[in-house]
């Protein structure tokens, strides 16, 4: 098919494609104009000389075997290799040739963009992984020595101490606390990005309506200019991840008291009907606009926060990941009224 390329025809002249017919001692007896686009190399350039002086040293032994494979009959499909621009700068190109006889009908693409964007891609991947492998150790790493000062600010506080002392000691506690709470939003974040996802360790028979009322309540105990109603029917045990479901519903009641208008309450329900546990967490407030709703779930998400409000934009992805790990779905809606997150989990046979 590419013999019949003539110099003379209107592809020969026009196609991106570099063609060329190479001979025996690896000359190129042709080449069209498109050489001189990739390479800046006029005709008089390339097919007065061996194409091996144009190869990237690194690429010569395999287009030397590539050479030799060819002159037994062998087609060569999808070779690629780099050959030396005018200017002493390489481009990548991929070749087709077919052998006829005592020549060589060749054609190639030049790929160096892609192979670029594929290599930067890689870089990114592997520069994205070392930061998230970072963080996991870093986040494992911190938590001895906040063990340490949790436990002293403890022990401090059973001394007999000052009402300032014992006040300090209060806050330090509460402060190590939410470090801890930190360093396990980040180490949840950095499982779930690296492949191994969030852990999940799943109990059967687990009575959730007292989870659900304790998760409740130590929100209550962080927030209590917030009213909290619970709406809970439940009819049956389930097989969860206690913890995690716990801590689901903790990061979406902590969403809804710093998103939420705290002017009106913040709903729970829970039911299970129709073999699905459906609980749903509703807060009053502004509608949540279409540009925020396709990040949401995203990490690092922090959008229109109160200046008083702390975290890493973590909570809404960790939700999520907990949901997906119990085989269940987490949604949201909203509209002008009321913002409603609600999961829904499949249950099994009693």
């Amino acid at each position: 098919m590419m013999r019949q390329f003539q110099k003379g025809d209107l592809t020969w002249r026009v196609t991106p494609d570099l063609l060329g017919v190479v001979d025996s001692s690896g000359v190129f007896r042709e080449t069209n104009p498109a050489w001189f686009a990739a390479l800046g190399r006029p005709p008089e350039d390339i097919e007065s000389r061996p194409f091996f002086d144009f190869i990237h040293p690194d690429d010569l032994p395999k287009t030397a075997a590539a050479f030799e494979e060819i002159q037994t009959g062998k087609p060569i499909l999808g070779f690629t290799n780099r050959y030396r621009h005018a200017d002493g700068s390489y481009r990548w190109l991929s070749w087709n040739a077919v052998p006829d006889g005592e020549l060589f009908f060749c054609s190639a693409r030049d790929v160096t963009e892609e192979k670029e964007n594929a290599a930067a891609l890689n870089t990114r991947e592997a520069e994205a992984r070392f930061r998230e492998q970072f963080i996991a150790v870093l986040g494992h790493d911190l938590r001895n020595p906040l063990a340490a000062i949790q436990s002293g600010a403890r022990l401090l506080q059973r001394e007999g101490q000052t009402d300032q002392a014992l006040h300090i000691l209060g806050m330090m506690d509460q402060s190590v606390a939410r470090m801890s709470d930190l360093i396990s939003d980040v180490m949840d974040f950095t499982r779930a990005r690296l492949g191994s996802g969030i852990e999940v360790d799943v109990q059967s028979a687990v009575d959730i309506g007292p989870l659900l009322n304790q998760t409740v309540d130590e929100i209550r105990m962080g927030n209590p200019e917030v009213l909290i109603e619970e709406n809970y029917k439940i009819d049956r045990q389930i097989s969860c991840d206690p913890k995690r479901l716990s801590q689901m519903v903790s990061n979406l009641l902590g969403n809804s008291v710093n998103h939420g208008d705290t002017a009106h309450p913040i709903v729970v329900n829970a039911q299970t009907t129709d073999g699905c546990l459906t609980l749903s967490i509703a807060n009053g407030g502004e509608q949540i606009p279409d540009s925020a709703r396709a990040m949401l779930f995203e990490p690092f998400t922090r959008a229109d926060l109160r200046e008083a409000q702390e975290g890493l934009g973590l909570g809404l992805f960790i939700a999520r990941e907990i949901a997906n790990r119990h085989g269940g779905e987490l949604t949201m809606t909203s509209d002008q009224h009321q913002t409603i997150f609600e999961f829904q989990m499949p249950l099994k046979p009693a």
